[in-house]
């Protein structure tokens, strides 16, 4: 049985763009030291931040914005060329310390109210599995989260997102602007700050966190293949 959500109004909200479609599932963490501070800032009218759900490391969730509204969680960000992803998102944020503060697993708890919450949300708006993505996606060069530890894998076998199969056979490794093509055609945005490279550490935190750094090699190249495939229905 799905948790009931504990009513949690955020006055931190506006309209969707006219004509947006709901078709983004975007995933955070609160990046900040427990659950009360947390909950606190994303219903701070001063602090203008805001999302859909929160779900503690308990397995507790909260709503704060109805689904309806625009919720202000994903900042300055891109995916498919898209900017404006608050209009087009519902975002769930997971209380977790974050980099900064002492990054550690996603308990199980939290892990099955979160499964249990996007199967919900994913039966009321026509999400496609190539579009669950972290804010690490959309703002590769801003953010970090949810980040390596988070369970990708889980949550794609349950039906949510896709991840690729852990028994892909390597390819050739790619050079950096083959790999940075093949990154845009999924949906990152490439250029800017820091080049491909925020796209790339980005893709890999998702992908492939045995390896978060150096050039793109054959595990990626087979990844991102995949991924391509899957999206187009291949």
């Amino acid at each position: 049985m799905p948790i009931e959500p504990t009513p949690a109004p955020s006055p931190n909200f506006d309209a969707r763009a006219p004509g947006a479609a709901i078709d983004i599932l975007l995933i955070h963490y609160t990046g900040m030291p427990d659950a009360e501070g947390a909950l606190g800032r994303l219903r701070d009218p001063e602090a203008h931040v805001s999302t859909h759900y929160l779900i503690d490391e308990a397995g507790g969730i909260f709503a704060l914005v109805a689904e309806e509204a625009r919720a202000w969680h994903a900042g300055v960000s891109f995916w498919a060329g898209e900017t404006d992803i608050n209009s087009r998102s519902i975002g769930i944020e997971l209380v977790n310390p974050g980099h900064e503060f002492g990054y550690r697993d996603f308990p199980g708890p939290q892990m099955a109210a979160l499964i249990g919450l996007s199967r919900a949300i994913l039966s009321r708006h026509p999400i496609p599995p190539a579009r669950v993505l972290g804010h690490s996606d959309v703002a590769p060069a801003r953010k970090q989260d949810p980040g390596e530890r988070f369970d990708w894998a889980r949550l794609a076998a349950s039906g949510i997102g896709l991840y690729p199969p852990p028994d892909l056979a390597p390819e050739d490794p790619p050079g950096w602007d083959a790999f940075a093509d093949a990154l845009a055609h999924y949906g990152y945005g490439i250029g800017g700050a820091g080049g491909a490279a925020p796209a790339v550490t980005a893709f890999r935190r998702h992908f492939h966190p045995e390896r978060l750094d150096g050039s793109p090699d054959g595990q990626d190249a087979a990844r991102i293949d995949w991924l391509n495939a899957a999206a187009r229905g291949g």
